[in-house]
């Protein structure tokens, strides 16, 4: 089977949305220093922070680079992210671009009158339009004051909305001044203070540890996620730009089953009996294949055979405003991409019925993506139908792409499925990315990695678990974080 590399985009993401509410002040004037980024005690990228001032304005910087191991393979993925506001904090401008296996996504803003001008470059393709600056909200240089204005007393708890660009809205942050603490920085043991700032993402709690220098410099900062440590650890310039270490957290993420699974895509059903390993809620959707419930120490997932309704039309011409939504164009859906659509008309054919066009659909992707590896970091549907290339995450937004370009309304999940064997481990389930497509009254399941361009092989099927459905948009599965990493699947009861 294919392993895809969507946990490597999310935690990166993670990363980039979690730096800018970290404790990271300045002494006010020029700067530039070097963090480096762990993952479980080892090196894999870095961090550069730079602030000029340039008469009344100054521009933040911040620059990541990581290498994330991915079924032994290595990423290498790229961000840098610089925000311009007066001395007094006054937002201006903001500029963010994220490179992955060479493929850049690029969004610029302009803040101006309470809105926001932005224009996202991607693909060779640019698209502007204007939001609403949401009211409150800080950027790099408005959060240092406040720091500064507040000070570091123990004791202090106070809230405050950070602007994200890659959301194009604010992030509550609150953040609690603990006490004094000795931190051990790579042999150097400096007197720090602790700093605890939770963040509220998407529905998502995720808390992290700052320890601060008396210029309100984060030295360290603790991030948990996906049952793993991230570290951020201030350096020298050396230590951070040596060579990193190859981290394959795939393959630490993978789940083991307690038993082995034989033609599961036979069964009419598989129950799944999950426990949390942390002391923090799970979260799991329900489907209409899927089935969640909860009990006191377990949660009982209990995922079904597809049931497509036959003689369904389409295209949907109901009023449900969250299958509506599953038919517009996103940033990674392009349904409204010339190729896309070219590609899903081609695929349907003449048919009129939508069980078999999304079943066309699937086949025909399965056969056009040609080059099927981890080499692409994660592309949208417009790229995919260019470049024919890509694993499931790239077979997926294709898919829901061609879908929707037939009006037929689809979503892209995440999850896990099941493996014989993936590295040195039998028996185990991975990362994986599917879509549901929305047939008479029922989302149905699709796989493109699993079947072929003839239709045969079993595509979805009771050995998928979902555990985020969204657009495609690697914010969208922000929930792996609190989830992924953090349960155990005890017992399997499969029904034939």
């Amino acid at each position: 089977m294919i392993f895809e590399k969507f946990c490597s985009r999310v935690l990166f993401c993670s990363l980039v949305l979690l730096s800018r509410c970290l404790v990271a002040g300045s002494t006010g004037g020029d700067e530039t220093d070097y963090l480096a980024i762990l993952l479980q005690g080892q090196k894999v990228g870095y961090a550069v922070h730079t602030r000029t001032v340039e008469g009344d304005r100054v521009t933040t910087c911040e620059s990541f680079s990581m290498t994330l191991g991915r079924g032994g393979q290595a990423v290498k993925v790229t961000s840098k992210e610089a925000h311009v506001e007066t001395t007094e904090g006054k937002p201006l401008s903001f500029e963010m671009s994220m490179v992955t296996s060479g493929v850049e996504q690029k969004t610029i803003g302009t803040i101006s009158d309470g809105t926001i001008q932005i224009t996202k470059e991607a693909a060779g393709q640019t698209q502007t339009q204007t939001a609403v600056w949401p009211q409150g909200a800080l950027m790099s240089e408005g959060m240092r004051l406040l720091q500064v204005k507040r000070g570091l007393t123990p004791g202090d708890v106070y809230d405050v909305q950070m602007f994200r660009p890659d959301l194009l809205s604010a992030v509550r942050a609150r953040v609690h001044v603990g006490e004094p603490v000795k931190i051990d920085l790579f042999g150097r043991v400096l007197d720090l203070k602790e700093v605890k700032v939770t963040t509220f993402i998407q529905g998502q709690q995720i808390e992290m540890t700052s320890y601060v220098d008396a210029n309100y410099k984060a030295m360290k900062t603790l991030v948990p996620m996906m049952g793993m440590t991230m570290e951020m650890v201030a350096c020298d310039k050396n230590f951070a730009m040596r060579e990193d270490d190859i981290v394959d957290f795939l393959e630490r993420l993978s789940i083991s089953s307690p038993t082995q699974l034989v033609n599961a895509g036979g069964v009419s059903s598989i129950t799944y009996e999950l426990h949390s390993t942390a002391d923090k809620p799970l979260s799991v959707p329900n489907t209409t294949s899927q089935t969640v419930v909860r009990q006191k120490d377990r949660i009982l997932v209990t995922v079904n055979k597809n049931k497509i309704a036959e003689k369904a039309v389409f295209p949907y011409k109901g009023s449900d405003p969250n299958i509506l939504d599953a038919l517009e164009p996103t940033e990674y859906i392009q349904s409204d991409d010339p190729k896309v659509i070219d590609l899903s008309r081609h695929a349907i054919g003449g048919t009129q019925d939508a069980a078999t066009a999304v079943k066309q659909i699937e086949s025909f992707v399965a056969g056009y993506i040609q080059q099927k590896d981890l080499s692409v970091g994660y592309a949208s549907a417009g790229e995919v139908a260019q470049s024919r290339q890509g694993d499931c995450s790239e077979h997926a937004v294709l898919v829901a792409g061609m879908c929707r370009a037939v009006g037929i309304p689809a979503r892209v999940v995440c999850g896990l499925v099941y493996a014989e064997s993936f590295g040195s481990k039998k028996s185990i389930f991975g990362g994986h990315m599917w879509v549901e497509a929305y047939v008479g009254d029922d989302w149905v399941g699709l796989d493109a990695t699993r079947v072929s361009q003839d239709g045969s092989g079993r595509g979805f099927g009771p050995d998928h678990i979902a555990l985020a459905i969204g657009n495609g948009d690697p914010t969208d599965f922000f929930s792996l974080v609190n989830t992924l990493g953090y349960f155990s699947i005890e017992n399997i009861t499969v029904k034939k």
